[in-house]
């Protein structure tokens, strides 16, 4: 079978993950990318964490390490992609954080601050930073992680409230980018096994991880939580000249959590 994304330069940001067992959205995004021929430039805050990423995929991959809530290195990102490989066919926009969140009355300032900042201000920036080289070239696919808590009822504010103004994020893109050649979509995760997901409750829980699991399963129409590599296999056919009539979807990867919750 042919590579779907031979040839093509692909920025992964969150390429990296913290420690668990299981991978994280963008390091397994990064690993089905390099897998379909795709070149990846691995952005993370901690570099350590996206070299092990570039030991498992190999090849020619770029490793940059890149605070994306500040735009000097967002601008850096892109700069040092197209210095090495001339080009972007691929934005991974992966980055995200829910930690601290709260109900709004209890919601401190500095924590909308911080979420709203790396959930939705760091795609605006990079994304800023890379259309134009990709109008230039007349092509391109940008990938937005979002959440399907952006379409459900939440206990805490921000974070939904974020993923919620990226799907509209994606959609003004699309629409102001199409002219031009350039793709932008949104992948909505449901409840998916990752370590932000399992390892940081089990941690401030006070649980073991089996019981989280078990009790996120339970949640899902089809009875068990999705992997990263579900949501990697998504991002694959977004980047993919497949998907080359397809821009401004949000797609939920959720096992019908959606469904369920209306």
């Amino acid at each position: 079978m042919a590579e779907r994304l031979k040839g093509k330069i692909a920025i992964v940001t969150g390429a990296g993950q913290q420690p668990g067992a299981t991978p994280g959205n963008g390091r397994a995004t990064a690993i089905r990318f390099a897998e379909e021929g795709a070149t990846c430039v691995l952005v993370d805050i901690n570099r350590d964490w996206a070299e092990d990423t570039r030991a498992l995929i190999g090849g020619d991959a770029l490793v940059v390490q890149a605070d994306v809530t500040d735009e000097t290195a967002c601008q850096a990102v892109i700069a040092q992609t197209l210095d090495r490989f001339g080009r972007i066919d691929v934005l991974h926009n992966n980055v995200g954080l829910s930690k601290g969140d709260r109900a709004t009355p209890d919601l401190d300032a500095d924590v909308w601050d911080r979420i709203m900042t790396l959930n939705l201000k760091s795609m605006f920036m990079l994304v800023k930073a890379a259309l134009p080289s990709m109008r230039a070239r007349r092509a391109g696919s940008i990938i937005n992680i979002s959440s399907t808590a952006s379409l459900s009822l939440r206990p805490t504010v921000t974070y939904k409230t974020s993923k919620g103004a990226v799907n509209t994020f994606t959609q003004h893109v699309a629409g102001e980018n199409a002219r031009f050649g350039i793709r932008a979509n949104a992948i909505l995760p449901g409840l998916i096994d990752t370590p932000m997901a399992i390892e940081r409750r089990a941690q401030e829980q006070g649980r073991s991880r089996d019981e989280i699991r078990a009790e996120r399963d339970a949640l899902v129409p089809m009875g068990f939580m999705g992997e990263a590599w579900d949501v990697a296999n998504a991002a694959v056919f977004l980047a993919s000249d497949e998907a080359r009539y397809v821009t401004g979807v949000l797609l939920p990867v959720d096992g019908g959590l959606v469904l369920k919750r209306g």
